[in-house]
């Protein structure tokens, strides 16, 4: 591609390793796989985001009430090397310095994260970064003035000098106001920094829904300084009022993506009365494959021919891993899987559009399958700590756990590591939103690639993978529908018909064609929905300005 640009990439979260509790989930998985990727092609970019003091926190299940609680530890990251450089934003009428750490270890030397947990800062302000989405508005523009306004300053300091800006979400907006206060410093007005600036800025987006796009009262953005000397009128006529995130950096970037095809098609019409809008692009999201996916899967897919001796390499390795899951599940929980028995995982963040639940929406289906042990269903996944609805749809799991002992688990405080066993281990992977919440939906490609099937609702990434009966399944056909109760309903006869009809008999009676779908599996995924796909298409349609 020639000299490419220099691009710095702001994230709220990532998630380079298990240990490192920089993440949340899917956004700091995805963020982590592209630091990844773009240092495996030593690619001239470099990543902006946080030294979260406490991350996300350790969600347990308490053995009396089945609830999920949230625990918090202080870390302390030894490999992490001190840049020396130290910034300051005001926040609230004072000074916050802010200390730059590079992050330099487990195969990532081009991340930066940013602390004001460091002395010369008051108690209030240590605490800024201290977890991640933790509390409530106030604290979140404080994190946000952190990443954006720092991580430019920051920029500055290291002597790093950005052709691009990429905001991964809207929480990096304010970087986009620094971008703009430094300009009509210079004497540009708002009008002409406001159009400078959209030069140098593009942006993903990924919350299709409109309620979950974070938005503040205008106020407040001014009573913390977030708007950098911006009046009003200004603010208004970048982000409405409330101040929409996802508004303004649509607003302030040259381009904007989506995470998907389908999702392309819902961003746009979720934004379609946004005047000023930047256009939006689908680029689908992919994941890092050595982190993700089984070598040894990949080579023998690679060379399958539909031979006897192909079929039992590729089936004795893919036990391997159902027997490496059914230890780790064992260790974690005490139950004992059969690893003849379909095993079905199901790994998520618990929001009600997900639907946990929905394969248990009828008894009379689910309890013969579970009893005499045709299926069993690993569980795992965390709520939002301020989510009462999330924390109550994982408590209906565990009361699952306890009717179907043996049959249904739970792995609790799920991380990168679960994620990793399940994705490996599974034999199906379930996926079933209501289409077309799920944006993306990268734990079905790390499924995919390792020979677990897909079955899944055309949602998401899934539209541009499937190959009915070929490399997966999919169910509901697609169909969307305003009213909820339908759409579940719909839904789950068709995901107990693609259960019954075709799912369950193909494992136990055609195990030939099991293994040849493994195989298309990993084959029809690997290079589409691999994470070098995705890094050159950035640089190819958001980076190189054309």
């Amino acid at each position: 591609m020639g000299s490419l640009p220099k691009v710095a990439y702001f994230c709220m979260e990532y998630a380079i390793e298990s240990s490192v509790k920089l993440y949340a989930g899917g956004l700091g998985i995805l963020a982590g796989d592209y630091m990844k990727e773009a240092c495996d092609n030593n690619y001239p970019l470099i990543g902006i985001g946080i030294k979260w003091k406490q991350g996300y926190g350790e969600q347990l299940i308490d053995k009396g009430s089945d609830m999920p609680f949230d625990a918090y530890i202080n870390r302390h990251y030894d490999f992490l090397k001190d840049t020396g450089i130290t910034v300051t934003v005001k926040i609230r009428q004072r000074d916050v310095r802010v200390k730059v750490w590079k992050y330099e270890a487990h195969g990532v030397n081009n991340l930066y994260l940013l602390d004001t947990d460091i002395d010369g800062n008051d108690g209030e302000a240590r605490w800024i970064t201290g977890q991640l989405y933790g509390w409530f508005g106030e604290e979140r523009v404080a994190q946000e003035m952190v990443l954006g306004i720092g991580g430019v300053r920051a920029l500055r300091a290291l002597g790093f000098e950005p052709d691009v800006y990429h905001f991964n979400e809207g929480h990096a907006l304010f970087a986009g106001f620094e971008l703009m206060r430094e300009k009509m410093e210079k004497g540009q007005s708002f009008k002409e920094a406001w159009e400078n600036t959209r030069k140098e800025v593009v942006f993903t987006t990924h919350t299709p829904v409109i309620q979950g796009n974070e938005s503040h009262p205008i106020e407040r953005l001014i009573y913390m300084g977030a708007n950098l000397g911006m009046n009003k009128g200004q603010l208004k006529a970048l982000g409405g009022s409330p101040f929409n995130m996802t508004v303004g950096a649509l607003r302030l970037s040259r381009k904007s993506n989506a995470v998907s095809d389908l999702h392309k098609d819902t961003a746009n019409r979720m934004w379609r009365k946004v005047k000023g809008r930047s256009e939006i692009i689908g680029i689908t999201n992919a994941i890092h494959i050595p982190t993700w996916v089984d070598s040894r899967m990949l080579e023998l897919a690679k060379n399958y021919d539909d031979s006897a001796a192909a079929r039992e390499k590729l089936w004795n390795r893919h036990l391997e891993n159902k027997n490496e899951l059914i230890d780790f599940v064992e260790k974690r929980t005490g139950v004992r899987l059969k690893p003849d028995v379909l095993l079905i995982g199901f790994s998520r963040r618990a929001a009600p559009y997900k639907r946990s639940n929905l394969i248990f929406t009828d008894r009379d289906f689910i309890e013969p399958l579970l009893k005499p042990g045709k299926l069993q269903i690993v569980f795992s996944g965390k709520a939002h700590p301020l989510d009462d609805t999330g924390k109550k749809i994982i408590s209906d799991i565990i009361e699952m756990t306890r009717l179907y002992p043996g049959s249904v688990v739970f792995l609790e405080n799920y991380d990168m590591e679960i994620g990793r066993m399940l994705t490996r281990g599974s034999d199906i992977w379930l996926n079933n939103p209501r289409r077309p919440m799920e944006a993306s939906g990268t734990s079905g490609m790390k499924a995919a690639m390792n020979g677990v099937l897909n079955v899944s609702i055309l949602d998401g990434w899934w539209p541009e993978a499937c190959r009915h009966g070929v490399n997966g399944w999919q169910f509901g056909n697609g169909k969307q529908f305003r009213d909820e109760n339908k759409c579940d309903a719909h839904d789950f006869r068709a995901l107990k018909k693609c259960l019954t009809n075709e799912v369950i008999p193909t494992y136990y009676r055609n195990r030939d064609k099991w293994i040849d779908m493994m195989a298309a599996s990993i084959n029809t995924t690997r290079v589409p929905f691999g994470m070098k796909r995705m890094l050159d298409e950035y640089y190819t349609r958001m980076y190189i300005d054309n």
